[in-house]
């Protein structure tokens, strides 16, 4: 498993963290920030550039999935892996990955008051020879307080075990955490994520459309993006059935009829991924009822809605999109649209 420990910057996770690996039998200080700083040498300066936080490149988060399995995979044990994470959409792809490898996460969020937070920040050592020490250590902080205040109001505590740790030292922050972990009282978050492929796969999704014929999305936590209710297509299932099953089990909607087929695409093997083909089906028209009854997200789905064509564009992923695009113009045509990789063939 891994206690992965969050909190804000200055919380004291890291300090926390090797206090706890001597509390916890077999377990080894797993630090995602260390994959962050051999980022900086193996990637292009431009490309680095374009983001203001390593965790914003889909690399990290990848590198940090698949660095914590082959630890655990060669280790065995428990991984302490002593990391911010303020954007619930990072978490989810973290932790469903790593769910994903049948590797449970204990979330466990360091809280002390904003005020002894501050306090802690401003006494920060600053190494003398880091250059602009005191913008990139200690500014830094600062200006992710107000992140943090925001997760802190919406999602973070939502399946995290919260520690104050305002009047506690590392050591005793470390042993109520190792007894928590212990007694089960943090328990595994609750992530759903399907294993991942090992070969090509049949994924069905399904276009659902209220009375003002805008297109229902959802954005899945298990991956990144903004996706139509559906999924991968299980052995011995026929494709239209499985995306009747997907949306039924996503948004408590039962379709009565079986979906009529809008779109073929041929998606091309693009290494980590494996492609396949992805059939979208017209789900019709809801009702203001059904549309009303829709399940609130749960553990699959942070959050659904229904948009216009246009507004998607915004949400979706360009060969996403491209999907919709074309099923659209099929549901006016009433014809099926071949694609590959989202470009229409023939």
């Amino acid at each position: 498993m891994i206690v992965w420990i969050n909190g804000a910057f200055g919380a004291g996770k890291t300090t926390t963290a090797r206090e706890l690996i001597e509390l916890i039998p077999n377990s080894t200080l797993f630090d995602p920030e260390v994959i962050g700083a051999a980022l900086t040498h193996l990637l292009p300066p431009k490309h680095l550039a374009q983001v203001g936080d390593y965790q914003d490149l889909p690399i990290w988060r990848r590198l940090v999935i698949d660095t914590a399995a082959a630890m655990l995979a060669e280790l065995g044990g428990t991984l302490v892996a002593p990391m911010t994470l303020l954007r619930q959409e990072y978490r989810d792809e973290i932790f469903g990955g790593l769910a994903a490898r049948r590797i449970g996460v204990r979330h466990v969020l360091l809280a002390p008051a904003e005020t002894i937070l501050r306090e802690r920040i401003a006494g920060r050592d600053v190494p003398p020879d880091l250059p602009d020490g005191e913008v990139r250590v200690r500014r830094w902080s600062y200006d992710h307080i107000e992140p943090y205040r925001t997760a802190l109001a919406s999602w973070l505590t939502a399946d995290a075990h919260v520690v104050d740790t305002g009047a506690l030292t590392p050591h005793q922050t470390a042993v109520r955490i190792a007894e928590a972990v212990g007694s089960g009282a943090v328990p595994v978050c609750d992530i759903v994520q399907t294993p991942e492929p090992t070969t090509e796969t049949v994924a069905s999704g399904v276009l659902l459309f209220d009375e003002e014929d805008r297109v229902l999305l959802v954005d899945p936590t298990y991956k990144a993006g903004w996706e139509f209710p559906g999924g991968v297509v299980e052995p011995g299932e026929a494709p239209a059935r499985a995306g009747m099953r997907e949306v039924a089990e996503e948004t408590g909607i039962r379709l009565d009829d079986v979906p009529r087929l809008l779109v073929v695409d041929w998606e091309s093997p693009v290494p980590p991924g494996y492609g396949g083909l992805r059939l979208i089906f017209d789900g019709g028209r809801l009702d203001s009822g059904a549309a009303a009854s829709l399940l609130l997200p749960g553990p699959e789905l942070r959050d659904c809605r229904f948009v216009t064509e246009h507004e998607a564009a915004d949400l979706l992923p360009p060969v996403r999109y491209e999907r919709l695009r074309w099923a659209l113009r099929a549901r006016e045509r009433g014809a099926v649209q071949y694609l590959e990789a989202g470009v229409p063939v023939g």
